[in-house]
């Protein structure tokens, strides 16, 4: 149950960064075709690579799935912090560049980001697979609760944060979910790992 809920936080986050991620990189570029398309083909790319990426690395049982969705997650809200500033900056040294070299920049500015967010569905689920052996509630449930938390800031965002916060400190509060999800996946990590030394540590008292 835990898990649903930080993976529901992980998906508010998420839309948080899209929304103004979005917004931000317009005004400094402009709102056209072309803007459009570059955003938001580099966001589906990002997700898209990153949910292969992950599913790739959850295979192996051997890799603890939960730490590395831990890690990811800090690495989002890292990126998070310093995005709105690095946005600016990158736009401001791109003035003078072809659109074609601006346009690039900008799609690998976004897809760092996107990476990350995309391997946080797979890594999950392949902790809760181990945990369950139930690949299809897994993947349900989990899908389930990051849409409903997508759709919840799809809402928050424009309605409410957006004007009363700025984006600013929008993306704050983003980056502040991502790095609480990622102590609280990393507790809950050491503590089943404890659970696990402790069985294994009882395991020959038993037998003896």
């Amino acid at each position: 149950m835990l898990l649903y809920v930080v993976f529901l936080i992980s998906g508010f986050a998420a839309l948080l960064y899209q929304i103004v991620w979005q917004r931000s990189l317009y005004a400094i570029y402009g709102i056209n075709i072309e803007s459009v398309t570059m955003v938001v083909t580099a966001f589906m790319l990002g997700l898209g690579l990153g949910s292969l990426a992950g599913g790739a690395i959850s295979k192996n049982p051997q890799r603890p799935a939960l730490l590395l969705f831990s890690v990811v997650e800090l690495g989002i809200g890292t990126f998070g912090v310093v995005s709105l500033p690095l946005f600016h900056a990158v736009g401001r040294l791109t003035l003078a560049m072809p659109p074609a070299a601006t346009g690039a920049v900008t799609f690998l500015l976004v897809l760092v980001p996107t990476l990350l967010m995309g391997g946080t569905l797979p890594l999950l689920v392949g902790h809760l697979v181990r945990a369950s052996g139930n690949v299809g509630k897994s993947v349900g449930a989990l899908y389930f609760v990051n849409t409903l938390g997508s759709a919840l800031a799809a809402s928050a965002a424009p309605l409410w944060m957006m004007g009363t916060f700025g984006q600013t400190n929008t993306v704050r509060f983003a980056a502040a979910l991502n790095l609480l999800v990622s102590a609280g996946t990393y507790a809950l990590y050491r503590r089943r790992a404890q659970s696990a030394r402790d069985v294994l540590a009882s395991a020959p008292e038993a037998a003896s």
